[in-house]
């Protein structure tokens, strides 16, 4: 079982907090993950093309007061659509809702139709308000989505959890130092991921960041999720994607090129599996990034190694052993680092 965190990005336009105290307790978070035992539909046949919405907020002004004035949610609205044969996913419909895409699709325009009927609007009432098709032809990726690309790939856990965010990805911040520190069980199984986040701003208002946290094994599930500097905004859990997505608001708008400090810590369930390494990609260059390694005194490996990956997925380069500490704890400490995935793998000793 391994896990894998990105660098965190800033993202503008998203929903409001979830928790006013920047915590939540498992019952609460239980709430939170919006997605539950059904995931993410696998095929979201409207969010793969959509186009960025151009300048009026006619649409999604529209369709926000509709929700409203019926009292849906989009997980309750989208189970409806999916009940008529249409696969639209909750990522989707916030991202039509907030103006950051707008319908396009033959599907996408059926479900805009029957959203009509859902929310008991006169037939045409949102669809009318749609804007103009985008040019016909490959879209370029935005400049934070083709970094993205490079380093996880096409169609990668991520850019499915994200949806039509993802192509936004990285545009508000950048990360600068970043501070893991993953805590395994007396099982060997992962138990705990802390995280401190120094961002950067690329643009002025920059008010909140986006992180995706994914597991490789399904039975490791986020239990309570807790944020020290920042606070929650969004903790959706996509069972079907093995993710986890946080939205964590900074506070304040950030001026261009300013600092700000995230830190949040994440319990997890235990796994069926041993935890065999962990792994922090990156888009962009960082300036420092510490991970640490803590393991139980009844599991601890026979061995412990750190490597770096130009790309997910692809083999394991720079391997090179690290020590353990009397306080059975490892870590890496890589300065100046490039754009890739940096990890630290080790080995339990079966005795066979």
């Amino acid at each position: 079982m391994s896990s894998r965190m990105e660098a965190g990005v800033g993202l503008p336009d998203a929903e409001g907090a979830r928790s006013a105290s920047g915590a939540t307790n498992a019952r609460d978070l239980r709430k939170a993950l919006k997605a539950g035992a059904a995931g993410t539909p696998p095929h979201d046949e409207s969010s793969a093309a959509e186009t960025p919405l151009p300048a009026s907020d006619a649409f999604p002004d529209a369709l926000r007061e509709a929700l409203g004035r019926r009292g849906l949610s989009l997980e309750r609205v989208s189970e409806r659509l999916r009940a008529r044969g249409i696969g639209v996913s909750q990522a989707t419909l916030s991202s039509w809702q907030r103006g950051r895409s707008q319908p396009e699709r033959a599907r996408s325009l059926r479900a805009v139709e029957v959203l009509e009927e859902i929310l008991d609007l006169p037939g045409g009432a949102l669809r009318s308000l749609l804007g103009p098709r985008r040019p016909r032809g490959r879209v370029a990726p935005a400049r934070g989505e083709g970094a993205a690309l490079q380093v996880l790939g096409e169609d990668s856990v991520v850019e499915k959890a994200l949806g039509e965010r993802f192509r936004h990805f990285n545009q508000e911040t950048g990360s600068l130092l970043i501070h893991d520190v993953v805590t395994l069980g007396a099982s060997g199984t992962l138990s705990n991921l802390t995280t401190t986040n120094v961002l950067r701003a690329n643009r002025a208002g920059a008010d909140r960041a986006l992180f995706v946290l994914s597991f490789d094994d399904e039975q490791a599930e986020p239990l309570d999720i807790r944020v020290t500097s920042g606070r929650l905004g969004e903790a959706t859990y996509l069972k079907g994607l093995k993710s986890l997505v946080l939205e964590i608001h900074f506070g304040r708008e950030l001026a261009k090129l300013d600092t700000t400090v995230v830190s949040y810590a994440v319990d997890v369930s235990p796994s069926r599996e041993p935890a065999t390494h962990y792994e922090r990609w990156s888009r962009a260059n960082l300036h420092e990034y510490l991970q640490q390694v803590f393991f139980h005194p009844d599991a601890l490996p026979s061995g412990c190694r750190r490597y770096f990956r130009d790309q997910v997925g692809s083999p394991p380069r720079a391997q090179r052993r690290i020590s353990m500490n009397d306080s059975h704890s490892t870590h890496v400490l890589a300065s100046r680092c490039k754009p890739g995935v940096h990890g630290v793998a080790w080995d339990f000793d079966t005795g066979e």
